[in-house]
């Protein structure tokens, strides 16, 4: 058990440091009592506990954790996670959950019921802007890796640019349907990151 300080295989074989672990354990947790976030800085937060140590994770199972890398990679988990709630906005409101900051709910005059408006396309607008720009953020990342790290990571951040650009395209109908990329623009992405 993580908690009392026992590795589980894996950990224990990759060499994996415990801290990622125990953020992971962490969200899981909060995910259970959190179901609304106030300001953008709150879903972050959420963010480095949820997503930040997958991709810490996946630099130490690579051999390419530094700090820098690991910094690059906060980015682009962030940015991912993001890109996945708003893809799923509709969905996740159903399950009772909006990952949508509260704060720019009242700064746009939008409610929690989402009405299709341009207030909310507005607001879907700012938010994708915000992913995108910390997905930008992290592409130092790619050129750091060499060899398949760096096409791997490259999927990642590709991938995120095209669930962007697929809600996007939407004009923000993130409501009833989760706009998705398709295999083709996901790979465009991934080789232009590259």
């Amino acid at each position: 058990d993580l908690e009392r300080g026992e590795h589980p295989l894996v950990a224990r074989v990759r060499d994996l440091p415990r801290e990622p672990l125990l953020r992971l354990i962490q969200a899981n947790r909060q995910d259970q009592r959190i179901s609304r976030y106030r300001t953008f800085e709150d879903l972050a937060a959420y963010c480095r506990l949820s997503a930040n140590p997958v991709g810490e994770l996946v630099l130490h199972v690579l051999g390419a954790a530094t700090p820098a890398r690991v910094a690059w990679s906060d980015s682009i988990c962030t940015g991912l996670q993001l890109a996945e709630h708003w893809q799923d906005v509709g969905e996740d409101r159903r399950a009772g959950r909006i990952y949508l900051p509260l704060e720019d709910l009242e700064r746009f005059g939008v409610s929690e019921g989402f009405e299709p408006v341009e207030a909310f396309r507005e607001l879907m607008r700012l938010e994708v802007e915000r992913a995108r720009e910390l997905l930008h953020e992290g592409l130092p990342l790619v050129a750091s890796l060499r060899g398949r790290p760096r096409l791997a990571v490259a999927g990642f951040a590709g991938g995120g640019f095209a669930a962007l650009d697929a809600v996007e395209r939407s004009d923000y109908d993130v409501l009833e349907r989760s706009p998705r990329a398709s295999r083709a623009e996901r790979l465009v992405w991934a080789l232009r990151v590259a």
